[in-house]
């Protein structure tokens, strides 16, 4: 039985210089193959593009309808369609072709009239004779007439026409025809000339050689991409004032000025702040190309662009908002405003009839297709290592494209890596991996927590000390703190943590096993504390505000970009707890209470102690043995002892509270002293018989016993990093002054005058004594108001004994052995 299309079709073919061939597809590959490329269609994005063209809105074009016609018997010849896609692209042709012209004459007529505009004088031509012989079979009924094929033509159009790929999973490679529109299916072909123009093209468009730096390409697209980078800038921009606009630009390097214009404009003419589509297109293309190339199989580069097709759903309703936001993009990466180009640029697509892009944005993809992509995707970052890379890459956003595959580090980043760790951390190879652990301060969140829920109820310490008052900036800083109140802090000290993880990592100078545990603990302790990425995000942007690191700008605007951003890693991370183990110790809240009695005579101490490398070492070792005489572990634990049952608090009461009682002896005493050439030991004691004359700093009133306490407790952790302490002997100094703590003082304000009464009274012969007192009072006044909030840790404490007299944390982020006390 005669076909109606393909007889109808085979004969408009002979207008094309073809032998009538009842089967039009049929002929011999090589010679399509050939045929298209002697028409300039070297590939299938070419062939869609022709097509579309073919049957653009408005007058329709007879030449270009019949060289549609050509195009598509040549492509189904060739394999670039299948047979049924290239049967439903001729029956759209020929529905357009019996849609606008009456007769089959006037069909002639108008490719005459086509054929004369382009040059062609009628005469003895092949084309014309052709004409004249396909018009006297249908008047002698011996072909198909027009009447015939319209209305066989009119019954087929009530079915669907698979013009595209339509089948399942297929819809979503209709995004790239933002590129090309493909009539078919990505292929692998690494051996062929497909798979040669692809590799060619990654190499030089895309500057990708293997498989791994796809990979981590496609995952920097979907989760970062250029956008990270244009979206700061926008919002850095849009909080500009006066003429830092202008100056921004300015900064730019030469290569950069014409983008930064380009910005600007947007901002200045009210364009929408938004294109994210540049990257997420894109995607699509490239893993097209990682298809073809043979870098991956169809499975994961349909998972890739999946991925982008979901993401790209998220954030656009329809095509047109899709395509302007790409073109704002490029707009960006050229360096110049294609805006005025966006009907010029997107005509077809968004107008033709037959564009692949007819189909709804938002019905491009089903639900079990996404499902699988999204696990797909988060299984590429399955891995506790990006959990690493994604919180490290908030401060330097270059490790976005570490994501995916492990790929060896060029030598100058594992240098790079291991000179920041040594001159920044001083960590040390040496040390191990266990020396990691001193930047794991839980103790530091825990006081953070409780200084904001205590701010939240309006119960922060009084903020007049005996000592004065904190900056007014300090006091605003810390009374703020009630924001953080619903957010746990750890975040605040967790991400530098990560950095320093992930330069430990980049280093490879370290054991790569045990980097790996600890990447899995702080997966297990942040998926305990954040329930998914948007509480850590929004924990994590609140404490930066909360506690700006002073010359460096915050990063809230690079943590909120995360937050907004749907394609973020932080979204795509395994977000699960498969153990409850810090990367490193939490102490007791007893313990840190104990710790915090060295007060300001040291930095606070937010993390058990840890044995220090030899080089470290030294340095403590000198000051121990500078200030006290101690050359090791016996002395120093007999030291220890000395200090906390009679201390300097003895000294006091032998040698010198007998004189408060006798003023003409002190008198006599200073005196003589005063007369004659004194050792320096003498020195100090006239120094000390004069405070004693003067009450300086209430040292005859104050109990000095919190000057041995805080000396004890900062040499205990000096001995336990020296390791000339082990746990059982820090452990019970910890205990002992504690305990003598709690015997002696009421409170903390109480302590730090004793402390300071010591700290003055037994201070050597110094021309720095004035100032190195009024560096500790100022110290002590942020100790006991907890302005700056990180400067110590007595505003968030209970003292030794006490009664408990702080609000609880609405979370979980505490130190154990919280005391839970309902108010």
């Amino acid at each position: 039985m005669v076909d109606p299309l393909y007889a109808w079709w085979a004969q408009q073919l002979v207008l094309c210089e073809w032998a009538f061939e009842p089967e039009p597809i049929m002929i011999e590959t090589d010679a399509a193959t050939a045929r298209l490329a002697e028409l300039g269609v070297m590939e299938s994005g070419e062939l869609g593009w022709r097509l579309i063209e073919a049957l653009r809105t408005g007058s329709p074009d007879p030449a270009r309808l019949l060289a549609g016609l050509e195009l598509v018997a040549l492509a189904g010849a060739a394999g670039w369609l299948t047979e049924t896609r290239a049967r439903h692209w001729a029956l759209r042709l020929t529905d357009e072709i019996t849609g606008h012209f009456a007769s089959l004459d006037a069909w002639h007529e108008a490719l005459l009239h086509a054929k004369s505009a382009e040059g062609w004088v009628r005469g003895d031509d092949v084309f014309w004779e052709a004409c004249e012989a396909l018009a006297a079979l249908e008047h002698q009924g011996e072909g198909i007439t027009w009447e015939l094929i319209a209305e066989w033509v009119t019954h087929h159009r009530r079915k669907p026409l698979s013009l595209w790929p339509d089948g399942p999973g297929e819809g979503v490679w209709r995004l790239r025809a933002a590129f090309a529109p493909l009539p078919g299916l990505p292929a692998a072909r690494p051996d062929g000339p497909e798979g040669e123009e692809a590799r060619r093209w990654l190499s030089h468009d895309w500057q990708l050689e293997d498989r791994t730096a796809l990979i981590q390409n496609l995952l920097w697209m979907a989760g970062q991409g250029q956008r990270h980078g244009w979206d700061l800038d926008a919002t850095r921009l849009l909080q500009a004032q006066g003429d830092a606009r202008g100056q921004w630009r300015e900064s730019l390097g030469e290569a950069e000025q014409d983008y930064g214009q380009v910005m600007l404009d947007f901002i200045d003419k009210g364009e929408p702040l938004e294109w994210a589509a540049w990257d997420w297109l894109r995607m699509v293309d490239l893993a097209w190309l990682g298809i073809c190339a043979g870098w991956l199989t169809l499975d994961e580069g349909h998972d890739f662009a999946v991925h982008a097709a979901d993401l790209l759903q998220r954030r656009y309703s329809d095509w047109s908002a899709l395509a302007r936001s790409y073109q704002r993009g490029r707009s960006l990466f050229e360096g110049s405003n294609c805006l005025a180009d966006m009907a010029r640029d997107w005509e077809l697509l968004l107008g033709s009839p037959v564009s692949p892009w007819r189909v709804p944005l938002q019905e491009l993809l089903d639900e079990q297709e996404k499902q699988a992509s999204r696990q797909a995707v988060a299984e590429w970052r399955r891995s506790a290592r990006h959990w690493v890379l994604a919180l490290a890459s908030v401060r330097e956003p270059e490790l976005a494209m570490r994501q995916g595959l492990l790929q060896p580090l060029p030598q100058a980043r594992r240098d790079d890596a291991l000179q920041y760790l040594q001159e920044t951390l001083g960590l040390y190879p040496d040390e191990g991996i266990e020396a990691l652990a001193r930047y794991w301060l839980p103790a530091q969140a825990h006081h953070l927590n409780q200084l904001a829920a205590d701010a939240a109820h309006s119960a922060l310490p009084p903020s007049d000390t005996p000592f004065g008052r904190p900056a007014l900036a300090d006091l605003g800083s810390l009374a703020a703190l009630k924001q953080g109140s619903r957010h746990a802090a750890t975040i605040h000290m967790a991400e530098k943590y990560a950095f320093y993880l992930q330069m430990a990592m980049d280093s490879e100078a370290f054991d790569p096993t045990a980097l790996e545990a600890l990447a899995e603990s702080l997966r297990g302790t942040l998926s305990r504390f954040y329930p998914d990425a948007r509480r850590l995000l929004e924990a994590w942007a609140q404490w930066e505000a909360l506690l700006p690191e002073g010359e460096h700008p915050p990063l809230v605007n690079e943590i909120r970009w995360h937050l907004d951003d749907p394609g973020s890693p932080f979204h795509w991370l395994d977000w699960r707890s498969t153990q409850w183990q810090e990367p490193g110790p939490r102490p007791t809240l007893s313990r840190f209470t104990a710790m915090a009695l060295v007060g300001p005579l040291n930095s606070a101490a937010w993390s058990e102690p840890h044995r220090e490398s030899e080089r470290e070492a030294a340095s403590i070792h000198e000051w121990i043995d500078s200030h006290y005489g101690l050359h090791g572990q016996a002395e120093l634990i007999e030291f220890l002892d000395f200090l906390l049952e009679a201390g300097d608090r003895q000294d006091y009461q032998i040698n010198y509270a007998p004189y408060t009682l006798n003023a003409q002896r002190l008198a006599s005493e200073i005196a003589m002293l005063d007369s004659g050439d004194l050792s320096e030991e003498d020195r100090n004691h006239l120094l000390r018989l004069q405070r004693v004359r003067d009450n300086t700093d209430g040292c005859n009133e104050l109990d000095m016993t919190a000057w041995d306490i805080a000396q004890a407790v900062d040499l205990a952790i000096a001995g336990r990093q020296l390791g000339w302490l082990d746990e059982s002997a820090f452990a019970s100094v910890l205990e002992r002054s504690h305990a003598l703590a709690a015997a002696h003082y009421g409170g903390w304000r109480a302590y730090a005058s004793g402390l300071h009464a010591g700290f003055s009274f037994f201070m050597g012969d110094t021309p720095e004594r004035e100032s190195f007192l009024e560096g500790f009072r100022q110290a002590l006044v942020a100790w006991l108001s907890g302005a700056p909030p990180l400067a110590g840790a007595w505003a968030s404490l209970d003292f030794p004994g006490a009664r408990p007299s702080h609000w609880a944390p609405q979370h979980i982020d505490t130190l154990p052995g919280d005391t839970r006390t309902l108010h």
